[in-house]
C-alpha cells in the first residue's frame, strides 16, 4: 500500500540522485544551498528500498521536465506545450507544464518583457485603459514607465489608477489579452489567479518616469481619487530615502522639521540615515541629539511612523516649492 502513496518533491529528488549515482549526485550538490543539501541528504538517508518501477517513473518525470524546460528556453511556454502535447498527449503535457511553470514562477506576458517598449506601445495605445493597465502591471517597471510616459496625457492618470487598484485577474482574461498582444506566439500557459498591479506596482513605475510625467499623473489622480493619490505620494518617498538627498536639502529639512519629530524618526533609523543627518547638524546640535537618543526610553512604533510621515510631508513641500530636488529613476537633468 505504501508504494501507492504520492511521493513528495523531496522524495523524488532523493530517488533521482540515488538512481544517478554518487558522482553525478556530487556534481548536483555543487549547485544547491547548504539548507537544500541538508534536507536532501536527510531525505536520502531515510529511503530504504526503491523499486525499479518507481525509479524509472521518477527518472521519466525528470526527463520530461528537463525537456519541457529546454523547449521553453527555445520558444516559450506555448512552443513547449505544443511539442509536449504531440509527444505525450494533452493531459500529461498540461501536468508537466503546470509543475514546471509553478517551479519557475513563469509569469504571463513573458514575450512582452523581452520586446521593445515602443513596439508594445504601438500595439496597446489604442486599447481600453484597463487592458493597458493589465499589461503594464506585468512588465518590467522600467519598460512600463517608458510606455506610461508615452501614452496620451489624458490617459496616463487613468491607467496609473487602474494599476494601483488592480487586485487579481482571471486566467481567461489574461489569456484573451495575450492573444490580442501576441500575434505570432502561443498564449502563455497559466492556471492560477495571479496577483497583479497594486499601489507598490504603480509606485515602482512612477519612480521610473520623468518628473513632468509623474506630476501630470499625480495631478490627474488627485482629481479622480485624492486618497489614492495621497497614498501613492507617501510611498514614492519614504523617510529612509533621505539618504538620496544632497547636504543642502538635508540642512533645510533639519531647519524646517520639529526636533521632537526628528528624534522620534531617528530612534529606529538606519546608521546610514543617522550619519547623514548628524553630518549636517552643528556640533552642538549633534551632541544634544545623540545624548537624547541614548537616554530616550521605548517609544511606540505608531509615534515613530507618524513623525517620519510629518518629515516626509515637509520634504514633499520643499520639493513642490522648488527648494530641493528629489532625483527620480527617470533621470531629471540637473545643472550644477
Amino acid at each position: 500500500m505504501a508504494e501507492k502513496k504520492e511521493l513528495t518533491g523531496k522524495q523524488k529528488a532523493a530517488i533521482l540522485l540515488i538512481s544517478l549515482g554518487p558522482d553525478v549526485s556530487a556534481s548536483v550538490y555543487k549547485y544547491l544551498t547548504e539548507e537544500e543539501i541538508e534536507k536532501l541528504t536527510l531525505e536520502i538517508s531515510t529511503i530504504k528500498n526503491v523499486t525499479a518501477d518507481k525509479k524509472e517513473e521518477v527518472i521519466e518525470e525528470f526527463h520530461n521536465l528537463a525537456l519541457a524546460q529546454d523547449y521553453i528556453s527555445q520558444g516559450g511556454i506555448g512552443y513547449a506545450k505544443m511539442i509536449l502535447e504531440k509527444a505525450l498527449g494533452s493531459e500529461q503535457a498540461t501536468a508537466i507544464l503546470n509543475r514546471l511553470t509553478s517551479a519557475l514562477q513563469v509569469r504571463p506576458f513573458d514575450f512582452a518583457r523581452k520586446a521593445d517598449p515602443n513596439q508594445i506601445l504601438n500595439f496597446i495605445q489604442n486599447e481600453h485603459p484597463q487592458t493597458i493597465a493589465l499589461i503594464l502591471s506585468y512588465l518590467d517597471a522600467n519598460h512600463a514607465a517608458t510606455i506610461l510616459s508615452n501614452l496620451p496625457e489624458e490617459m496616463q492618470a487613468d491607467v496609473a489608477r487602474r494599476i494601483a487598484l488592480m487586485d487579481s485577474t482571471s486566467p481567461e482574461v489574461i489569456y484573451e489579452v495575450e492573444q490580442i498582444l501576441e500575434q505570432k506566439l502561443s498564449a502563455t500557459f497559466t492556471h492560477d489567479y495571479t496577483q497583479t498591479g497594486g499601489i507598490e506596482a504603480i509606485v515602482e513605475v512612477l519612480n521610473g518616469v520623468d518628473r513632468a510625467t509623474e506630476r501630470t499623473i499625480l495631478e490627474g489622480l488627485e482629481k479622480k481619487d485624492p486618497e489614492l493619490a495621497e497614498e501613492i505620494k507617501k510611498r514614492m518617498f519614504v523617510f529612509e530615502d533621505i539618504v538620496t538627498l544632497d547636504n543642502r536639502a538635508i540642512q533645510m529639512i533639519i531647519r524646517d522639521c520639529e526636533n521632537e519629530d526628528l528624534l522620534l524618526a531617528l530612534k529606529v533609523a538606519s546608521d546610514e540615515v543617522k550619519e547623514i543627518i548628524f553630518r549636517n547638524m552643528s556640533t552642538r546640535m549633534r551632541d544634544t541629539f545623540k545624548e537624547e537618543l541614548e537616554i530616550m526610553g521605548p517609544v511606540r512604533l505608531r509615534d515613530v511612523e507618524e513623525a517620519q510621515g510629518r518629515i516626509v510631508s515637509i520634504i514633499r513641500g520643499l520639493e513642490e516649492a522648488g527648494e530641493i530636488i528629489i532625483v527620480r529613476g527617470g533621470g531629471d537633468d540637473i545643472i550644477v
